[in-house]
């Protein structure tokens, strides 16, 4: 099955390849593609100054510097102090260059035929002319935006005797294989966010209508503009459930200690041991203090709070369900919740536990936590172990 193209990958793709084909057919000439470009601004513009090439090709001061001084020790360029400005160099090709320009101008017209085989060029090279038009007309993005995935405008599910709205952000800390939406971890370069005034806007008609708002994601707790926009929706009279992996402790900290949320929802992903597969990183890198921080803090009651976990039949068993539960023994609310396949997984070959494999788990950790229940178990909502 053939894979959707990505720009990046293509551009990089694109540009390392055209780098390689002219480093090579430069190797005779001691010269390679990092000082093509300028050869070609400065024999077309004879007489131009360093400033001017830089504004040209585009690229920064210290590039065109360094390029410029191989082409200065190979002999293609010479610079000369302007006749009314001594202060100013202009620059000239030599003899030398001359002797070659035809060639390397037979490369450029050799490597455009190859690369346009099957396609238009001229239309190909107009429409680069307009991205690269584009691309200087881009405003930089802001890092203290909030990125919004989606929204789910009713569920009876997502926020325990609640009728709610659910907002997922986009981006996460993890990468757990079992993820059921792999686009708000993965984020698409063509991923159509939504404006954070859509939502507010859709909740001013559901006043009295809806009682919350659940944040989920993705990590709600990597966006830097989270507690704004949390703070908006609680002066409109909802209440808020967030939804965390927990890896970010002090932050949800922060938010908690804010009064802004009213329960929070945290996945366990396992017992400890194996808890930095099951979210799909490295155990060199993972940090498991940040997840026993955020453990910790919640067991202390400083809002109302859920501890849940997706069984996954290749990720958890038995004893695993057994381990975490006696880490988070004495949780208020701890769920067992069955894992389903979306088709939108970031790892393919994942299964849950059937339905009475499920009641079997949850009767076994009910020894540790009493109040263990399930939930998503044959389309229900929550079902109580019996």
């Amino acid at each position: 099955m053939a894979e959707k193209g990505n720009f990046m990958i293509d551009l990089s793709v694109l540009y390392r390849n055209t780098q390689k084909y002219f480093d090579h057919a430069l190797e005779p000439y001691g010269i390679g593609w990092g000082q093509l470009m300028f050869l070609f601004v400065i024999y077309e513009n004879e007489g131009v100054t360093m400033q001017e090439v830089t504004r040209i090709s585009e690229v920064d001061k210290g590039t065109t510097t360094k390029s410029m001084q191989k082409l200065l020790d190979q002999g293609y360029v010479v610079s000369r102090a302007d006749e009314k400005d001594k202060r100013v160099k202009r620059l000239y090709t030599t003899e030398k260059s001359g002797e070659i320009m035809n060639t390397l101008y037979e490369f450029r017209s050799a490597y455009r035929t190859s690369v346009f085989d099957g396609i238009d060029g001229d239309g190909f090279e107009a429409m680069m002319a307009k991205t690269c038009e584009n691309s200087r007309n881009i405003v930089l993005p802001s890092f203290h935006d909030l990125r919004i995935g989606g929204l789910q405008k009713v569920t009876l599910l997502d926020y325990p005797g609640k009728l709610a709205a659910t907002v997922f952000t986009a981006g996460c800390s993890f990468k757990c294989p079992f993820c059921h939406n792999r686009d708000l971890v993965f984020v698409p370069e063509d991923y159509a966010f939504l404006d954070p005034d859509e939502i507010f806007a859709y909740l001013h008609k559901r006043k009295g209508i809806l009682d919350g708002v659940c944040i989920s994601g993705g990590e709600p707790l990597v966006q830097p503009d989270l507690l704004p926009f949390i703070e908006k929706i609680k002066q409109m009279g909802f209440l808020v459930k967030l939804d965390t992996n927990g890896y970010e402790p002090d932050r949800l900290k922060d938010v908690v200690h804010s009064g802004l949320v009213d329960y929070v929802a945290m996945d366990l992903k396992n017992c400890k041991e194996k808890y930095a597969v099951t979210c799909g990183m490295q155990a060199s890198v993972f940090q498991l203090d940040r997840i026993e921080e955020s453990v910790s803090f919640l067991l202390e009651g400083h809002v109302d709070y859920e501890f849940r976990t997706t069984v996954v039949k290749e990720l958890h068993t038995r004893e695993d369900l057994l381990a975490a539960a006696s880490w988070i023994r004495g949780a208020k609310h701890y769920y067992l919740q069955q894992f389903h396949d979306s088709g939108t997984l970031i790892q393919e070959g994942y299964h849950g536990y059937d339905a009475q494999q499920m009641e079997a788990l949850c009767e076994t950790v009910r020894t540790i936590i009493p109040q263990t229940q399930l939930r998503g178990v044959k389309g229900e909502n929550d079902v109580q172990c019996h």
